[in-house]
């Protein structure tokens, strides 16, 4: 039935895909791709990982280069869905890895792609099931191992309803690499034996800063700081941005010198995000125009947030005030930055309860809980130093998944 679906589904599918790339014209390129047609320089009987946007591919990317450094000899290929995912492999991993995007879950793409790559194992990262392509893998006898995997109890409940399917598609999966135990008892609630299923901890919390940190914070400080202070609000959807410029008009009266970077989960949303800033009556500037002085300034640029949260003073995580279930804290906590989410947080819900358990992220859940939460920070400069500190000890107290999954996935791919 699935199968059937997928087929019937295939023209809207293209239809999306047309509509997505007015929007945002990335989207136009390399279709091909999507459908299993990938470049002669593709590697053949390598071990293919797949990774979805931005976020999942940084995170992928030390275990990349953990397992290319364990296994040599063998070729890699990273395959992503969105042109963002595929800016961070070409940006981060070059020509070390070879790169193209996922075919789409159709069987004739799938079938096209895998005659062409052959691939002797799949890494899949976090919770990208995808039906065709794990089952095609199996009747081909090529392994797939889900890392970083995490299953919330909403999700959960989700599987259970379309349990035939998921059974036998989590009967085609080698290995789970579970973040916490919640996540494993979950998947054997499923039906997945536990001998399939490990506990190792999330591969987010093994991310590096990048080198350039330090030199783009001066840059960005020389160019932009006109004498403000800044928070930040980092991955926001469009109804949350609301909330906080609410929340920036209620501070700036009690701050004058403040500024908030907001950052929007998909920047080619930025100049709607401009448009709803200076509604507020904001002077309203993008990170990519010619540094002035501005209430609010929008990241209009892929990749930059990770840079921009070492220049506030206070972090806010999207995601969090609408029903996306919250984004990763943890770029945000590597630089000792005090952090404020909304409720929703199933997304991270294990990881968000250690920093909340350390004193370090907070609850807010209005535009004036959020600008109480932010001004109380500001207002103490121990009290930051004090949740930063905290932060970071999160963090490297929870290190070393990398090292962990890398080492069992190398030991099988050389079985």
């Amino acid at each position: 039935m699935y199968r059937v679906l997928s087929r019937v589904a295939l023209p809207f599918v293209w239809v999306r895909l047309w509509i997505r790339g007015r929007r945002e014209p990335a989207y136009r390129e390399r279709r091909r791709e999507r459908m299993g047609f990938v470049a002669e320089s593709i590697p053949r009987k390598g071990v293919w990982f797949h990774t979805v946007s931005a976020g999942e591919t940084l995170g992928a990317i030390p275990l990349i280069r953990a397992v290319k450094k364990m296994t040599p000899d063998v070729p890699v290929l990273v395959t992503t869905t969105t042109p963002s995912g595929s800016e961070e492999v070409k940006k981060h991993l070059g020509m070390e890895v070879a790169h193209c995007y996922c075919p789409y879950d159709f069987p004739k793409a799938v079938w096209r792609f895998m005659d062409s790559v052959e691939p002797i194992a799949l890494v899949l990262m976090e919770t990208e099931l995808w039906p065709n392509i794990i089952r095609e893998c199996r009747r081909r006898d090529v392994p797939v191992y889900l890392v970083n995997a995490r299953l919330s109890e909403r999700s959960a409940i989700g599987y259970r309803r379309i349990g035939t399917l998921m059974a036998s598609v989590l009967k085609s999966v080698t290995h789970i690499y579970c973040q916490y135990q919640d996540t494993a008892d979950r998947f054997a609630v499923l039906g997945v034996k536990r001998e399939m299923l490990s506990v190792t901890g999330s591969v987010k919390f093994d991310v590096q800063l990048p080198n350039d940190i330090n030199s783009r914070r001066i840059a960005f400080e020389n160019n932009w700081q006109f004498g403000k202070r800044f928070w930040i609000a980092g991955s926001t959807h469009p109804r949350e941005e609301e909330v906080v410029l609410q929340a920036h008009k209620l501070l700036i009266r009690q701050h004058d010198d403040l500024s908030l970077i907001l950052v929007p989960r998909h920047p080619p949303r930025a100049s709607d995000v401009v448009q709803l800033a200076r509604g507020f009556g904001f002077d309203t500037r993008v990170l990519s125009s010619e540094p002035e002085p501005s209430d609010v300034l929008v990241g209009d640029e892929m990749g930059t947030l990770v840079y921009l949260y070492a220049a506030a003073e206070v972090a806010f995580i999207g995601g969090s005030l609408d029903d996306t279930g919250g984004h990763n804290p943890i770029e945000a906590a590597l630089h000792g930055v005090p952090m404020v989410m909304g409720p929703s947080r199933v997304n991270f819900a294990e990881v968000v309860h250690r920093f909340e358990t350390a004193g370090c992220l907070h609850l807010a859940v209005s535009a004036e809980e959020l600008a109480s939460r932010v001004d109380a920070l500001l207002k103490d400069s121990d009290q930051r130093k004090i949740e930063g500190r905290a932060a970071r000890e999160v963090v490297s107290n929870n290190r070393g998944a990398i090292e962990r999954v890398a080492g069992d996935l190398s030991r099988r791919l050389e079985d």
